[in-house]
């Protein structure tokens, strides 16, 4: 099966200009869902099956998905996934569908940088504003998007099929919006000031 054009190439060391990080973010390609099910399995009580993320890489046009792997030592060369993400960009909203971190390497600012990725990827294809749906439970969850000035605009009941659980629709501002383009900025920068601190 063929994969979809690729999308455009992302800057050097994405989502961040510094050098000295310990992982490094992508496209996400076919033969990666292999590594990606088993942190699919982990992370969601309803996973998708791997037809779907193939169906998503090679047949549904406005998809994104995005790996971060970590750089192993000593030349640094991409190592295992350890998160991964994807959205949709329909018209000009980025429809963030999915993002997950491996359970052994959560805690450690993976699914924020997962998150920042997704963002920026979908600005890079378009995307004026970004939107989501998150678990009326998931807490944790909720409360990194709002970090990035998700704000709840609704609510779709009974959405989750495993236990007809509620989900919240979040929605940024327009992304060209100065507020929010200075407050995004400021906390993408100092992610990144983290994550280089981060040992090997």
């Amino acid at each position: 099966m063929t994969e979809i054009p690729p999308h455009p190439a992302l800057p050097h060391a994405f989502p961040f200009a510094g050098e000295g990080l310990s992982y490094c973010t992508r496209w996400m390609q076919v033969d990666d869902i292999e590594q990606v099910m088993p942190i699919e399995n982990a992370s969601f009580p309803a996973p998708w099956p791997a037809s779907a993320y193939r169906y998503e890489l090679t047949r549904n046009k406005l998809s994104s998905y995005l790996v971060l792997q970590s750089k192993d030592p000593p030349l640094l060369r991409p190592g295992p996934i350890l998160a991964y993400g994807g959205f949709w960009v329909i018209l000009d909203e980025g429809h963030i569908s999915t993002i997950a971190v491996h359970p052994d390497w959560r805690g450690r600012g993976l699914g924020e940088w997962t998150l920042v990725a997704l963002i920026d990827a979908a600005i890079l294809r378009g995307a004026e504003e970004l939107t989501l749906e998150v678990r009326v439970s998931n807490h944790i969850a909720q409360g990194l998007y709002r970090k990035y000035a998700f704000a709840e605009v609704g609510r779709r009941k009974r959405y989750y099929h495993d236990n007809n659980e509620d989900a919240l629709i979040m929605t940024t501002p327009r992304v060209s919006d100065r507020t929010f383009a200075d407050q995004y900025t400021a906390l993408k920068e100092t992610l990144g000031r983290q994550m280089q601190s981060q040992p090997r």
